[in-house]
């Protein structure tokens, strides 16, 4: 079993420059009943799971940072700064980053260049090291890859060459306290879309290959998984001891639990936060950036920390 415990806040970009940024871009927003979340803000999300067959004395901390969509106004280069600052801050075992790194969305008022987002991603440190998957946009904004149907994306290359391995239907065995567990890493689900229909979930060719992603791991010690999506849920077996996702960001817009619009043929069902389904433990991030419009109602920037131990 598993439960949420809470949010505290962190520091970002100071609000002064995020007020003068919006303002001088032209694209303002006037919130409601101050429910529109400031998108300088950053909480801290911690859960608590207990995954079924977790070994005894292993205790693991994880950082997750999901969703950055770098660039502006909402994500600029100071913004990611503060981030990882944070997120260094709280000193986990071991943090992934949950893919979606560059922003699309239609307000977007400046570009950070691939090359600026990863050198500050690459200052993030943790015992265990820095792990990350892609999301479907740092394949939909690869303009080559789409043409020619394969990566590797932009997005992996810069991210490796910052010291930071990329997951893609991949895994790698960890050590924690002497024993020993799989952190495997899924390809995405909506790399190409099908007649350029982005709205479609049901529409697109992923690069993903579970079944043979879990085939690689060579033993019966407890596997992780990073899958950008949350989609794949339903299919991953027991053998597995939690999914972490992103994709989401909790619909942007979240009342009272419910999200009116969620990227996902689920629905709600996997639209955000600790999610257990016969006894396998998924967590989806409500992330940082924004995509489609640079707007965040109830869903304020997170990362999210996972403790996970033994029942």
């Amino acid at each position: 079993m598993g439960h949420r415990q809470g949010q505290s806040r962190m520091g970002g970009i100071s609000r002064r420059r995020f007020l003068t940024t919006l303002a001088s871009s032209g694209a303002g927003m006037v919130g409601s009943f101050g429910v529109v979340e400031p998108l300088w803000r950053l909480v801290v999300t911690r859960y608590q799971v207990q995954p079924q067959g977790w070994p005894a004395h292993m205790r693991l901390s994880i950082g997750v940072i999901a969703d950055v969509h770098a660039g502006g106004p909402t994500m600029p280069v100071s913004r990611i700064e503060g981030i990882v600052e944070a997120t260094n801050a709280l000193t986990p075992d071991l943090i992934v980053l949950l893919g979606d790194f560059t922003a699309s969305h239609k307000l977007r008022t400046s570009r950070v260049a691939p090359e600026q987002w990863s050198e500050v991603l690459g200052r993030l440190r943790a015992p265990l090291g820095v792990h990350a998957v892609l999301g479907n946009h740092d394949w939909w904004d690869d303009r080559a890859a789409q043409r020619e149907g394969k990566g590797p994306v932009i997005g992996r290359r810069v991210l490796e060459k910052v010291g930071i391995p990329v997951y893609e239907n991949d895994v790698a065995k960890l050590v924690k306290d002497g024993r020993r567990f799989w952190l495997a890493g899924l390809g995405d689900q909506l790399a190409f879309p099908r007649g350029g229909r982005r709205r479609n979930w049901r529409s697109y060719r992923g690069v993903d290959d579970l079944d043979g992603t879990l085939a690689k791991v060579g033993d019966a010690a407890p596997i992780i998984l990073l899958a950008h999506e949350p989609d794949i849920f339903p299919r991953v077996p027991g053998r597995v001891a939690l999914t972490l996702s992103g994709h989401t960001q909790g619909g942007q817009v979240r009342c009272f639990g419910y999200s009116p619009m969620v990227p996902s043929v689920f629905g709600n069902r996997y639209a955000y936060g600790h999610v257990v389904e016969g006894g396998r433990h998924l967590v989806v991030s409500g992330g940082l950036g924004c995509s489609i419009l640079p707007v965040r109602i109830g869903v304020p920037p997170e990362v999210v920390m996972i403790d996970v131990a033994a029942a």
